[in-house]
C-alpha cells in the first residue's frame, strides 16, 4: 500500500483525494446547501493530515449551490444563540486558518449561490471559477449579523475598503459578470462545467511546481505588511533559494533542453 492510498482511506465521506487534489465539500443539499459543520470538521482533519502527496485543494458544494450561507434555522433553534454561533464561527475559522496556512493552491468551484459563509470561502480561494448563473451576496445584514469567515479582511483587499463596506452593508446581489469584474471570481465557464473545470485546473496545479506555488502564496500574503523595498529583499531571497531547489533545477534544465518539466519525478526522487 502506498502512502497516498493509506491517506485516502483515512479521509471521511465529505473529503476525498483525486489525483493529488484534496476535494472538500463545504456544503451539501442538507439544510439548503448551508455551510456544513461536518465538511468543516473533516476538512480541518484532512488539511492537518495532508503531506506532500497533496498538491492542491478543491472546494465544492454538493447540491444546488456552492454554499448558501449558514444554517439560519439552526441558529433560530439553538437554546443559547450566542454560544451556538460562537461554536459555529470558531469551527469555520479553524477551517479558514487551515486553508490560509496550506502550502498548495486552493481552487473553488462556485456554482449557484455563494452567500454569507459561501462568499467568504470563495474570496479565500487562490482561483475561484464561476458560471453565468453564479451569484454572490454578503447576506449577513439580512439577518442582523456581521461577517465571519474572513470576509471583512479579504473583501477590502480585493475591492478596497469603501466598496467592501458598500457591498456588505447594502447586502448587494452580485452577478457573475460583476463578480469577475470586481475580482471576486477569477473567470467564468459554462454553468454545467464549473466543477469539472475546477477539478481539471486543480489537478493541473497539483502536478505543477508546488514549491513555487507555496512561495507565491507566501509572497502575496505577506506583501501587505511590507514596504516595496522589504518585499524586494524577500523576493530576492526566495528566487535565489528556488534556483538550487529540485523544482527550480528541473524547471531551468527543462527550458534549456527544450522539453516539458517533469515536476512529479522531481517530487518523487
Amino acid at each position: 500500500m502506498t502512502e497516498n492510498q493509506s491517506f485516502e482511506q483515512q479521509v471521511p465521506s465529505l473529503v476525498r483525494v483525486e489525483d493529488r487534489v484534496l476535494r472538500v465539500a463545504v456544503a451539501t443539499s442538507e439544510h439548503g446547501t448551508s455551510l456544513s459543520p461536518a465538511g468543516m470538521e473533516q476538512g480541518i482533519a484532512a488539511l492537518r493530515a495532508a503531506g506532500p502527496e497533496i498538491g492542491a485543494v478543491l472546494l465544492v458544494g454538493e447540491g444546488a449551490n456552492f454554499c448558501a450561507g449558514g444554517n439560519v434555522l439552526g441558529f433560530a433553534a439553538a437554546e443559547d444563540r450566542s454560544a451556538h454561533l460562537l461554536d459555529i464561527a470558531n469551527l469555520f475559522h479553524d477551517f479558514v486558518r487551515e486553508l490560509d496556512e496550506a502550502a498548495v493552491p486552493v481552487v473553488a468551484a462556485v456554482h449557484g449561490w455563494a452567500a454569507g459563509a459561501g462568499m467568504s470561502l470563495a474570496l479565500l480561494a487562490d482561483i475561484a471559477l464561476g458560471g453565468p448563473g453564479t451569484k454572490m451576496r454578503a447576506a449577513y445584514p439580512s439577518i442582523g449579523f456581521s461577517p465571519d469567515g474572513g470576509m471583512s479582511w479579504t473583501l477590502p483587499r480585493i475591492v478596497g475598503q469603501a466598496r467592501a463596506r458598500e457591498i456588505i452593508m447594502t447586502d448587494a446581489v452580485i452577478g457573475a459578470d460583476e463578480a469577475v469584474r470586481l475580482g471576486l471570481l477569477s473567470r467564468l465557464v459554462a454553468d454545467g462545467e464549473i466543477q469539472s473545470e475546477a477539478l481539471r485546473l486543480a489537478r493541473t496545479l497539483a502536478h505543477g511546481p508546488t514549491s513555487s506555488y507555496a512561495t507565491i502564496r507566501s509572497l502575496v500574503a505577506g506583501s501587505a505588511q511590507r514596504t516595496l523595498s522589504e518585499q524586494l529583499d524577500v523576493e530576492a531571497a526566495a528566487i535565489s533559494a528556488a534556483a538550487s531547489s529540485p523544482i527550480g533545477i528541473e524547471g531551468v534544465d527543462a527550458f534549456v533542453e527544450k522539453r516539458r518539466p517533469d515536476w512529479d519525478s522531481v517530487r518523487e526522487s
